[in-house]
């Protein structure tokens, strides 16, 4: 089997230590005004999940560094946001080629960041390219819009960038979550300031340095690295930033929004989640069992919107269980640049003890655990590595299906009737995604309307569509991505209101 460019495993080693020397050894900077930035702050040490080894240190991003980049934004902005909507498009059309050109330099660094599959980086690095096409094309009509006509006054409205903002992005698939809030951030006319995940930090510097080729201005593209207790707090509470989009946990959400409140920040939160699958006793069993395993196991479980937990119809589960069970123990564990791995090594050691912690909670509530995969080949000693798991006989009260995981851990709750299914799925802190599975269209419609979901799909797995509205409700988060609603978190809607010079104005004051 072949890897990205149809290179083989030998070759996706080879190539990454070539695009990792740059890394090992140095010390990746902020990106501050179109430069490397070194700022006042220490170091910290990044780690390949592959094996636990350095891959370089990383400066750790100071109060004052964060006030560096936030001033630097500020500067640019003006600049920027006068710039005419259709050479905006032309330098993010430039962004998305140099992504493309570049995108097997991006995930295969991504890939020993994290840890995810070199199957998928690829993938979700031209879905990087893919964002800033699209929203690029969406920068000349960016500002419209509406006319809103009266007998004596025309009424019309505009949108104008909302100035800086912050930009926080996870661990998991950092590239392509980077590209997803920061293409339209761009698009409207802001400038940013990115702070990446601490864990897998270095693709951020490849995406400021493809800013800089582009041709976009020093200062409209800013990255400083670091941990959320200064550089992420600083952030969101500087004066000059005027939004923050954050994805990440659900109590980090909350804490943003907590420092945010003295300069009324707008919030945009992509948070957690605890997804239900719900499968009726008449849907199509095979791609239902496909899309199951798909959207748990794909991207080392490592995903907002993995289907967690599995809401199976009684009638279903003796037959459905053992297919699980059957795939579980053919997943492919193994090394994240062999193409023919599935699930890679967790993404840092601590997550890795959190997602064991569930395995062991998982015995003492009396849940059945099946733990699964084959081994692609010799594992690397002192990797983070996870055999895939599924828990059966679960119940909706216990910590095992209540309790956002995040790893490739599946928990299977039987249900008996529809009205047992809705309420199963709605028994949940989070409301992010759902998926329904029936092969009565009816059912499905209502279903879908009546599970407390930002986004719910009926007889498919995630299919994203950019257009579409993309968020949660509940403690999954505030606002939506994607298409104009991505514009409505990174404009302002300015009405003009202009008379006729024929209705009559009141008069005080005049005899």
């Amino acid at each position: 089997m072949s890897g990205p460019g149809g290179m083989s495993f030998e070759d996706n080693l080879k190539r990454a230590e070539e695009v990792l020397a740059r890394f090992r050894g140095q010390t990746t900077a902020h990106w501050v005004n179109g430069a490397r930035y070194a700022g006042t702050g220490g170091t910290f040490e990044n780690f390949t999940p592959v094996d636990n080894s350095p891959l370089g240190r990383v400066t750790e991003g100071s109060a004052a560094d964060v006030d560096a980049a936030a001033k630097a934004a500020a500067a640019a902005f003006p600049i920027w946001r006068r710039m005419p909507g259709a050479e905006r498009r032309r330098l993010l059309h430039r962004m998305a080629d140099l992504i493309e050109k570049r995108g097997t330099e991006i995930a295969l660094v991504e890939s020993m960041d994290t840890g995810q599959p070199i199957r998928f980086m690829q993938a979700s690095a031209l879905r990087g390219a893919e964002n800033f096409r699209f929203f690029a094309d969406q920068a000349p009509e960016a500002r419209d819009g509406l006319a809103l006509h009266q007998d004596q006054h025309l009424n019309y409205t505009l949108r104008t960038p909302i100035g800086p903002v912050g930009v926080i992005t996870p661990w998991n698939v950092p590239f392509m979550l980077s590209t997803w809030k920061i293409a339209p951030a761009l698009a409207a006319g802001c400038t940013v300031v990115h702070k990446p995940a601490e864990w897998s930090p270095l693709t951020a510097m490849l995406l400021a340095e493809i800013a800089k080729e582009a041709g976009i201005p020093n200062g409209v593209w800013n990255v400083v690295n670091g941990f959320g207790e200064v550089a992420g707090k600083t952030l969101t509470e500087h004066p000059a930033i005027r939004a923050v989009a954050f994805v990440g946990e659900s109590i980090t959400g909350s804490r943003i929004m907590a420092q945010g409140a003295p300069t009324l920040k707008r919030v945009h939160f992509e948070l957690g989640g605890k997804n239900p699958v719900v499968v009726f006793g008449d849907a199509d069993f095979d791609r239902a069992l496909d899309a199951t395993v798909f959207m748990i196991y794909s991207l080392n479980g490592e995903r907002c919107t993995s289907g967690s937990r599995l809401l199976l119809q009684r009638s279903l589960v003796e037959r459905f269980v053992p297919a699980l069970q059957s795939r579980l123990q053919q997943l492919r564990v193994g090394h994240p640049l062999d193409p023919a791995t599935e699930i890679g090594p967790l993404v840092h050691a601590e997550h890795l003890r959190k997602v064991n912690s569930y395995v062991e909670l998982a015995q003492q509530e009396k849940a059945t655990v099946t733990t699964g995969g084959t081994t692609a080949g010799d594992l690397p000693a002192g990797g983070n590595w996870f055999r895939p798991v599924l828990f059966s006989g679960a119940s909706g009260t216990m910590r095992i299906a209540r309790e956002e995981i995040f790893g490739p851990v599946l928990t299977v709750i039987p249900f008996d009737t529809e009205e047992e299914a809705i309420a199963l799925a709605n028994d949940t802190e989070y409301g992010l995604a759902a998926y329904v599975w029936t092969g009565d269209s009816g059912r499905g419609l209502r279903v879908a309307n009546a599970i407390e979901a930002g986004m719910v799909w009926v007889n498919s797995e995630n299919n994203r569509n950019l257009p579409t509205p993309f968020g949660g409700v509940k403690m999954s988060g505030i606002g939506r991505d994607g298409g104009d609603w991505s514009f409505d978190f990174y404009m302002e809607t300015k009405n003009v209101c202009v008379a006729h010079g024929t209705h009559r104005v009141p008069v005080l004051g005049k005899k």
